[in-house]
Formats: C-alpha cells, sequence, structure tokens
C-alpha cells in the first residue's frame, strides 16, 4: 500500500508540471497550411482601436495567449488581436471590415470546447463575446429567455430560478460556457435524456454573416411554421456561417422535487439493464442517466479529494451511474426512486446504491462526475473524444482501447458520459504528447465508431480536430451541400477558417 501510494503521489507530481506546459502550436503539430488571409497592418489595429477603444482590443501577447490555447491544452493558435465587442453592431462593423480586407477571424465564447473549434489555427482575429452578456427579456408566462451570446449559462440558469424557470441544458462547464458557444455547437450536456438538445429549445436567434449583414431570426414563437427556418443554419455551425449575437430559448419550468440516485454497478451490462429498468419504473419524471467507469471516477476522487456517497467504494465497483428525476411531488417521486432501487437490487442489477433529495448532498453527488473533465488534465497531456455509440456497444470501445494501447506511457484510459442519449466520452491520458499514441488512436477510433454506425461527434462538434473524419459520420451529398453553404454565406472564408469543413490547404 506505501508503495502504491509513493507511485500516486509521484505521477501526480510529474503531471502538474506538464498540466502547466503550453501545448505546440497547431499549425506545426497537424502541418496546416495558412489560408489565403492578409496579416494584420496598423491600419487594421487604427480601426479596430477607433471603433472598440483601446480597453476592448487587447494587442499584449502575453494577454493573447490565454485566447489561443483551449481548455484541454491540445491546441494553440498564433493571435495577436483580440477584439471584446459589445453590440451587435461592433460585431457587424468588425465583420465588415474583416470581409472587405481579407483578415480572418476567430469567434470564441468560453473558449471550453474539446476539439479546438474556438481557438485560432494562425493568426486569426479572436472576437471575443464575452462583453455582450446582457439578459434582454424574461417572459415567465411563455417560459421564453431572450439574451445576448455572452451570458455565461450558470448565471442564466441562476437568473431564471428566480421565476421558477431553468435553463434546458446543464454542462460541467456551467460556471464558464457562454450561451452563444453553446448554440453555434448545438451543445448536449447532462438534461439532454429529459428536455432535448438546443435544436429544439432554442426559438430564434440573431446572427451576423461575414459580410457584416445582421440576420434578425430573433423569434420567440413556439410555433411559426412559415418557410425555412433559417436558425438552423447557426445552430451547431460552429461560428463558420456566422457570428449568433442573440438567442431566444425555450426554458422549462423549474422542477419542485429533484432526486439523485448514485449506483455501483459490476458489468456494463447491468448498467443497461439498469437504464432500461430506470426508463420503465421512472418514465416522465428521469432526467439523467450518467455512467462512469471505475477509472473515470478515480480521477474526482483522487485529485480533488471528492468522496464517494458509497460505502463500498474502497472495495470497488467496476462502474457507477449517476441518476436525476425531475418533478412535481416530492414524495410521489421519493417513492417512484426507492422503488426502482429496491427493484433493481432484488433482481442483482446494481450491487449498491444511495438516494438523496438534500440540496447539498446532491451538488456533492454531481461534482463527482462534473469536476472528471477537469481533473483528467492534471495527469499531462489528454486524447479527448465525444461521440455517440448505439447502446448495447456503448463501452466496447474502451475495452478495445485498453487492448490496442499496451503502453507504459498510458497512464489512464476512461470512459464516461451520459447513457441516456449514447453519448460516451473517451480519455486516453499520457504525461506528454506522444506522436506513436496518437497514431495509434486516430484514424483507428475513428475507423471504428463508424463500424458501429455511431458518430465522431456527438455534442462538441468536429472543430479543427475532427475535419479529417466528418465523412465518416456525413454523406458526401451532405457534404457538399454545407461547402455550398460556407461558400454562399462566406464567400471569402474569414469565418473561423480551418474548422469543421476540411480545408483543401491541410496536408498530413
Amino acid at each position: 500500500m506505501f508503495l502504491r501510494m509513493l507511485f500516486h503521489a509521484a505521477r501526480r507530481t510529474s503531471s502538474l508540471r506538464h498540466f502547466s506546459a503550453k501545448p505546440e502550436f497547431t499549425a506545426d503539430r497537424y502541418k496546416v497550411e495558412r489560408g489565403p488571409y492578409a496579416n494584420i497592418s496598423k491600419d487594421h489595429l487604427s480601426f479596430f482601436s477607433e471603433l472598440l477603444g483601446q480597453n476592448r482590443m487587447i494587442t499584449n501577447a502575453d494577454e493573447c495567449e490565454g485566447y489561443n490555447i483551449d481548455f484541454s491544452k491540445i491546441v494553440r493558435g498564433k493571435s495577436s488581436v483580440v477584439l471584446k465587442p459589445k453590440t451587435t453592431d461592433e460585431v457587424s462593423s468588425i465583420l465588415k471590415y474583416c470581409n472587405e480586407n481579407r483578415l480572418a477571424v476567430c469567434p470564441q465564447s468560453g473558449n471550453t470546447g474539446l476539439v479546438g473549434g474556438s481557438v485560432p489555427v494562425f493568426d486569426e482575429i479572436v472576437i471575443s463575446m464575452k462583453l455582450m452578456n446582457k439578459i434582454i427579456e424574461t417572459n415567465k408566462l411563455a417560459g421564453v429567455l431572450t439574451c445576448e451570446a455572452g451570458c455565461i449559462l450558470e448565471e442564466l440558469d441562476n437568473h431564471l430560478a428566480t421565476v421558477n424557470l431553468m435553463m434546458p441544458i446543464d454542462l460541467g462547464a456551467k460556471g464558464s460556457c457562454l450561451i452563444g458557444g453553446c448554440v453555434s455547437t448545438n451543445a448536449g450536456g447532462i438534461r439532454l435524456l429529459r428536455y432535448g438538445n438546443l435544436h429544439g429549445n432554442v426559438l430564434g436567434l440573431e446572427a451576423v454573416k461575414a459580410n457584416g449583414e445582421v440576420v434578425d431570426c430573433l423569434n420567440t414563437l413556439k410555433k411559426n411554421n412559415t418557410g425555412y427556418h433559417l436558425k438552423h443554419l447557426f445552430i451547431g455551425s460552429e461560428g463558420t456561417l456566422g457570428i449568433v449575437t442573440k438567442v431566444a430559448i425555450q426554458c422549462p419550468p423549474l422542477p419542485k422535487a429533484i432526486n439523485v440516485a448514485f449506483l455501483g454497478l459490476n458489468s456494463f451490462d447491468k448498467v443497461l439493464k439498469a437504464f432500461q429498468l430506470a426508463k420503465n419504473e421512472l418514465g416522465e419524471i428521469l432526467s439523467s442517466f450518467e455512467m462512469m467507469d471505475r477509472h473515470a471516477l478515480d480521477v474526482s476522487v483522487s485529485y480533488f479529494g471528492l468522496k464517494s456517497p458509497l460505502t463500498t467504494y474502497k472495495d470497488g465497483h467496476d462502474f457507477y451511474v449517476l441518476m436525476e428525476t425531475s418533478g412535481s411531488n416530492v414524495s410521489h417521486d421519493e417513492e417512484k426512486l426507492s422503488s426502482f432501487v429496491e427493484k433493481a437490487m432484488a433482481d442483482d442489477v446494481i450491487e449498491d446504491g444511495t438516494l438523496t433529495s438534500d440540496p447539498a448532498k446532491v451538488k456533492n453527488i454531481w461534482t463527482l462526475r462534473e469536476r472528471i473533465s477537469e481533473g483528467i488534465l492534471r495527469e499531462g497531456y489528454v486524447f479527448k473524444y465525444d461521440m455517440s455509440i448505439p447502446l448495447p456497444s456503448f463501452y466496447s470501445v474502451i475495452e478495445v482501447l485498453r487492448d490496442r494501447l499496451r503502453d507504459p506511457r498510458v497512464l489512464r484510459i476512461s470512459g464516461y458520459g451520459h447513457l441516456g442519449d449514447g453519448n460516451i466520452h473517451v480519455q486516453v491520458s499520457l504525461p506528454k504528447y506522444e506522436p506513436e499514441i496518437a497514431a495509434k488512436l486516430e484514424p483507428f477510433i475513428f475507423e471504428y465508431i463508424c463500424s458501429l454506425r455511431g458518430s465522431v461527434s456527438a455534442e462538441h462538434g468536429i472543430g479543427f480536430t475532427k475535419t479529417k473524419y466528418l465523412h465518416m459520420s456525413r454523406t458526401s451529398s451532405e457534404i457538399k451541400l454545407m461547402r455550398q453553404l460556407k461558400e454562399m454565406m462566406d464567400p471569402n472564408g474569414i469565418l473561423n477558417p480551418y474548422k469543421v469543413l476540411h480545408p483543401r490547404n491541410v496536408s498530413g
């Protein structure tokens, strides 16, 4: 035991050293060729300074660095200019000028993505949306929130709670992600099982095209069956067709009763049985069904000192499930959830479990799940994959990777995610980036997912890192139409270049 503790302590010290290191420049690591864009001149800077003032234009190299590196520290751009507009008119003026002068731009929200979509590849001008953070209207009767794109998700949720409403999405990065970025990537999260994705919850939006033209689709009606639904062009397009500046979103009532169950199971087959039983027994009140394997949960326990609510944790279960119910009747929901757990234990589906409706305990249990993504970064470099897989094969990708990557440099291969909607997060951690490991992982992992008829991206989009693999989840006719839309709406290609669609000028 003592030697094991020393090993973990040494590994953690080494990991923290690598965790602070800057990643290699994206253009160098991935051998990207710069597009036909102008270089930023003093005249360009003078225009932006006059438009925004010096306080909302960043040119200091050290300050720019935070906008050049992504959350997971897997990509790094070379931008020397960050602009911080406060209004749609300012975004319009910036884009109009950049389009006329062939200056590439990179829209950026909270920079919490995992596929390199929110940071530059070369010297694109970063347009940070953080100052566009006003709540425009809260219609309690209709349950509709209208706000600017720079509003932080958690702050919107807190605001809505004052009028007994809630956001339809909830993410681990809710304290820093912005609603415009969520819409632009069609973010999913832990509430999707109950409330669906943003394609269904966004009633309308406002966006600015590459030429500065403002497209006003800020509808707030639930039903408006008139012509093309143009809002869908911008939802999930990752800033390549336009920059979202305002959003109108449908917000469900705040549940009166929240209950959580944390379960320990000894096989993935039993996880699937638990999910089927939960759907049958809990029906309309089941709002989340999250799966974590033992290696994923250990990240939160080891690096943040968090405690599992199960007394049997030290003996170890291979899998854990975090379930949440949301309803309007406390006693009714508690009774249904207790009945589910009793039945699951009687049928030998689960080995251990705990239930709670206490807000503090609910929060602590969710923290175990939500800090996995942050904690794994402390081990050094992490290959992170977000993908959809048919449920019978949901966990097989982890097993296949463990067999394929029998390499002492690999510290951990773990899986967790939203089992309720078939979305697994795969993490392969190493002390530092290793090209040989990368070559074993890609394109193998995407080809494997394709063979299962899954999707190479479930909720984080394509960004920069998955452009080569878009064709594995979309047909050639779909990609052709995507290119036609891009060429029509952004003929000079200035909006978030090198993202989503595989550039024709990328080698390797």
